[in-house]
């Protein structure tokens, strides 16, 4: 018997019984306003969360923002709001997207266990604006605001590829000398307005 041989029946011979799998139907965590807990946890990695009425409101909250009103290149995917100076749909290069400062985009759903916002390009051309303006908004309705992760999950399909990601607060590293730094590479602002009602 070779060598070879002699390694892979040591390796067959040594496998474990096969263990199930967890189920998935555990009690995760849940909380008693998790919008409240939502708005916490985006404050402590850096975000900011507003809650509005409707989409009405969002321009005279994001009116209080120096980083909105300094902005000379605003783009929004949300119609009537954001006083855009860029239509987004008329650019088919997304390098010409570099110089956005402000962009205010769409949320699907809101994860109040970690701050997290899913967002997809479902509706957006360019899915680079997640991460390539100074400042970004972005809008979701309160009643997709869920528990957890794993309620999350539960509301999203991939039944077909497509671009998905979970954005949770402005970019942010501390891999250089243990130091936060907050727009490293990506948004160095981020607000989560979440609309009651949309109008």
């Amino acid at each position: 018997m070779s060598s070879r041989d002699t390694i892979l029946k040591a390796i067959r011979n040594s496998q474990r019984e096969a263990t199930p799998l967890p189920t998935l139907e555990q009690n995760w965590l849940r909380f008693d306003d998790p919008v409240a807990h939502f708005t916490t946890v985006l404050q402590s990695v850096g975000g900011k969360c507003i809650r509005v009425s409707s989409t009405t409101e969002i321009d005279e909250q994001l009116n209080l923002f120096p980083q909105f009103e300094s902005a000379s290149v605003r783009t929004s995917a949300v119609e009537g709001v954001g006083k855009p100076t860029v239509n987004i749909d008329s650019i088919n290069d997304p390098h010409e997207l570099e110089n956005i400062d402000f962009a205010v985009l769409e949320g699907q759903i809101a994860v109040a266990e970690n701050g997290a916002v899913w967002v997809t390009d479902k509706t957006l051309k360019h899915r680079v604006l997640y991460f390539i303006a100074q400042h970004l908004a972005l809008v979701v309705r309160t009643s997709s605001v869920v528990n957890n992760m794993h309620e999350a999950y539960r509301q999203l399909s991939f039944e077909s590829p497509r671009f998905g990601a979970f954005v949770s607060g402005p970019s942010k590293t501390a891999d250089i000398e243990q130091s936060l730094v907050i727009g490293a590479h990506g948004p160095r602002s981020h607000i989560v307005f979440l609309v009651d009602d949309e109008s």
